[in-house]
């Protein structure tokens, strides 16, 4: 747990932009899972490579499956709401060495506590709390010159990057099979 004052560790204000889940898939070069984010009020997307516990656990809120004991994330939420704790929020709040930071913002009594996360497990929880799910400005900035120039070695270019990203049918997304 550490204080979010005015962004983390940059000492500025940062800017949140809403995003919702798009879709869960699997990298078609890397048989990883990818949770596909899009912001919620333009066609701005966001692939985070997650492990594959964390997709099942996310895959499984997207599908309302009900498991027959509660889930690491089923957990934290009853935790969470016996101790009268409410998850406000979530923000992807940092991508350093092509690794994504989260924050899970948690009101417990009127003070604002919040906890490092990857970004996996804060999006399981905020789907399981139906929770807004915010990424920074800085995230984006940083994640298309980052995804551009880590991947257009294994793509053609960047712009095949986004034309691969924007041509995901909802077919595609279906695809992450638990």
């Amino acid at each position: 747990i550490r204080p979010f004052k005015n962004g983390p560790r940059s000492g500025g204000v940062m800017k949140e932009i809403e995003f919702k889940i798009k879709g869960l898939m699997m990298d078609p070069l890397t048989n990883s899972p990818i949770v596909v984010l899009q912001e919620a009020s333009s066609d701005t997307l966001l692939p985070i490579w997650v492990g594959i516990f964390e997709a099942n656990a996310i895959a499984l809120q997207i599908e309302k499956v009900d498991t027959p004991r509660p889930m690491t994330h089923d957990l934290i939420k009853g935790l969470l709401t016996h101790l009268d704790v409410k998850v406000t929020k979530i923000v992807v709040t940092e991508l350093k060495e092509n690794t994504f930071y989260a924050l899970i913002f948690l009101d417990a009594g009127g003070k604002v506590i919040t906890v490092d996360s990857r970004p996996s497990d804060a999006i399981a929880l905020a789907l399981r709390t139906d929770s807004p799910i915010f990424v920074t400005d800085d995230v984006l900035s940083k994640s298309a010159n980052s995804s551009a120039s880590s991947l257009s070695s294994e793509r053609s270019s960047p712009e095949d990057i986004k034309k691969w990203l924007e041509n995901l049918n909802p077919e595609d997304l279906g695809k992450y099979k638990m």
